[in-house]
């Protein structure tokens, strides 16, 4: 059979949409940023970014009218304010920017992995390229500019060993000391530590210019959850006697101005929230001590409720759009039997 007659999975499809959703609110992000970037070498990042975001939706689209794929609503100039002051500091732009990246390969290669046409394969795979190459661009850029934070160093090892009791594995027992965070522990802590920095900010930002007070409200909650969740992670590598990963405060401005649609925020906070559960879950598997795996499920079930509080907001307001789903056959028994009446 032609590949072009091959019909669409459903992993395609899921795949195709929530490419489409992301990439619609991060084509809305970006122009704003663009708009107000004053550094040349960051502005340059973020036109790139902005770039692949562009190609990214208008090749989803002539996808969709080739299958005859009802084109998702995503997000679209009404739902960002060009015209209103930056919210985002450059420096902040760029951590943004590289933070992103890291999740769109992680997205792409997910979406690569579960595609089979020859065509889907190669559009996620030249899209993973060049995420991956807007990732190099923007970690050069912070090295350039001083900002890169790096995760902590250890000592390499000098010789292998393997674990020769089970107390490796331990990290609840009050009267037994726990062992030393090993590299992959440690790894984890940072980047979780590092996501829940940015989800601060983000948060903090997106409450200051919300007019709907549950949202506000939501940001905020948001807002406490991740500071909460930085500071478990940074004591445990203190208590490691490991130094915490540090960022700047300065992030976000002091603009009230309506920047983003509530739609287009709570969109992105349900994005944080579904890659901050992601991380975890990977977190709590790579970890050997079981006070951490116990950490990062407990962490992950209340960013699970988080965002169900909002789903329920979107869905209030009909901001909530629906995945393509299969026929609900049992409902299209009874709607026939009822004609049949």
């Amino acid at each position: 059979m032609p590949e072009q007659n091959i019909e669409l999975t459903s992993t395609e499809i899921a795949s195709l949409w929530t490419s489409y959703m992301n990439n619609t609110m991060s084509k809305c992000v970006l122009s704003h940023m663009s708009n107000s970037i004053t550094d040349q070498t960051i502005a340059d990042a973020i036109d790139k970014a902005l770039v692949i975001s562009v190609k990214e939706v208008e090749k989803l689209e002539q996808i969709f009218q080739e299958e005859n794929f009802a084109q998702p609503y995503g997000f679209t100039d009404k739902d960002v304010n060009l015209a209103a002051p930056a919210l985002f500091t450059d420096t902040f732009s760029l951590q943004y920017i590289n933070h992103m990246a890291k999740a769109g390969m992680l997205a792409y290669s997910g979406f690569t992995a579960m595609s089979f046409r020859e065509d889907i394969i190669q559009h996620f795979t030249t899209t993973l390229s060049e995420t991956a190459k807007l990732y190099n661009q923007t970690n050069n850029a912070l090295k350039e500019k001083g900002m890169l934070v790096r995760s902590p160093y250890i000592i390499p090892p000098s010789e292998n060993d393997y674990i020769d009791s089970n107390s490796y594995l331990s990290g609840l027992n009050l009267f037994h000391k726990k062992r030393p965070l090993n590299a992959i522990e440690i790894s984890h802590l940072f980047l979780n530590t590092q996501t829940n920095n940015i989800g601060y900010k983000i948060s903090l930002a997106f409450g200051q210019t919300s007019n709907d007070k549950d949202v506000q409200d939501y940001m905020m909650r948001g807002k406490d959850i991740s500071q909460k969740h930085v500071k478990i992670f940074a004591d445990t590598l203190i208590e490691g006697n490991i130094q915490s990963p540090m960022s700047s405060d300065i992030g976000i401005t002091e603009s009230t101005n309506k920047t983003f649609s509530d739609k287009l925020m709570m969109f992105h906070m349900s994005l944080l929230s579904a890659s901050g559960i992601g991380n975890y879950a990977a977190a709590a598997g790579a970890s050997q001590r079981s006070d951490l795996a116990v950490n990062y499920e407990r962490l992950s079930f209340e960013i699970a409720q988080y965002a169900k509080a909002g789903a329920n907001i979107m869905i209030k307001n009909a901001w909530l759009e629906q995945p393509p789903a299969t026929a609900d056959r049992e409902n299209l028994i009874k709607n026939k039997k009822s004609e049949q009446r």
